[in-house]
């Protein structure tokens, strides 16, 4: 972004989010542990989440940040934003930090906005697994994940639409190794684009992993730079239509060269002052049998 003249977008540090933000979302138990493991010098939470001294900070300014997104969104101050820190967020859970995350960016954000309408895409490849759980009751958070299966954390199968009052506001839409843009690009279009449209959200955050990224070393997926240019035009459309302001949150992506050229494509359909023009896409047979899906609580989504 910075080789693009950071696209004309305002750069500012992140702050460290409030313990308050982190509490509405993670157990006092959690925070305190993350914490008290970095001031020990840090250590091994599972086979692939470690913690140095530094990482209790850092991750206080990822959550921090998207939080800070999302008061910019809010007041008006911004149309769109992204968050661009790391450790990412979507697999912790509430007790739980995993594979590399220590605070639910995205949830702690979605959480501190306050609204009754919240909608969060995961286009990660890999399960949100953490955001699942968090919202997995909760009819204000509308939970859309796209992430190839089999695959870590093994968890997001398409018969899990969430629980008690939040049945149906968990949608997952689990895709086979191998699947590229045109898959990804109707599930976006058509699902995602077609529960914004019918859900109306008053706020969209999408967390953006760009591990799905056909340069990636962690998963099989075959997406490109413009397949997730598309997707984030895509949902800048369907925002746009809905009054809903829309801001990014980075989740994975490992490598560094996709991941670059990933955020610099798909940053103009999110500057531009129109959203951008639509792009056709045909329905996917992947989305059209997650449209089936969604007839039971979505019907209004689930007509293409």
């Amino acid at each position: 972004m910075s080789a693009n003249g950071w696209f004309g977008c305002s750069v500012l540090e992140a702050p460290a989010a409030a313990r308050e933000d982190l509490l509405a979302v993670h157990s006092a138990a959690h925070v305190d542990f993350v914490h008290g493991l970095c001031e020990a010098g840090g250590g091994a939470i599972d086979a692939d989440t470690f913690a140095v001294p530094g990482t209790y900070e850092a991750a206080l300014r990822a959550a921090g940040g998207a939080v800070a997104l999302v008061d910019a969104l809010l007041s008006g101050d911004a149309a769109f934003g992204v968050s661009a820190l790391r450790p990412p967020g979507h697999h912790a859970e509430r007790d739980r930090a995993m594979g590399f995350c220590f605070f639910n960016n995205v949830a702690v954000a979605a959480r501190h906005a306050g609204l009754e309408r919240v909608m969060i895409v995961d286009w990660d490849v890999h399960h949100g697994n953490g955001t699942n759980d968090i919202f997995h009751a909760d009819p204000g958070v509308l939970f859309m994940s796209i992430h190839e299966w089999p695959l870590y954390p093994g968890t997001g199968p398409a018969t899990d639409v969430g629980s008690g009052a939040g049945e149906g506001f968990t949608v997952n839409t689990p895709v086979p190794g191998g699947t590229g843009d045109l898959a990804y690009r109707s599930l976006i279009e058509h699902v995602a684009g077609g529960l914004i449209a019918a859900w109306e959200p008053q706020l969209l955050l999408v967390s953006a992993g760009f591990d799905a990224h056909r340069d990636d070393p962690l998963a099989s997926c075959r997406v490109s730079e413009a397949g997730f240019a598309a997707m984030a035009a895509s949902l800048r459309r369907a925002a746009d239509s809905v009054g809903a302001p829309m801001g990014v949150v980075l989740e994975g992506g490992y490598d560094l060269g996709a991941l670059a050229r990933s955020m610099a494509a798909l940053m103009p359909a999110l500057v531009d002052e129109a959203a951008p023009s639509a792009d056709p896409v045909e329905l996917h047979p992947l989305a059209a049998q997650a449209l089936e899906r969604l007839t039971a609580y979505w019907p209004a989504a689930a007509t293409p």
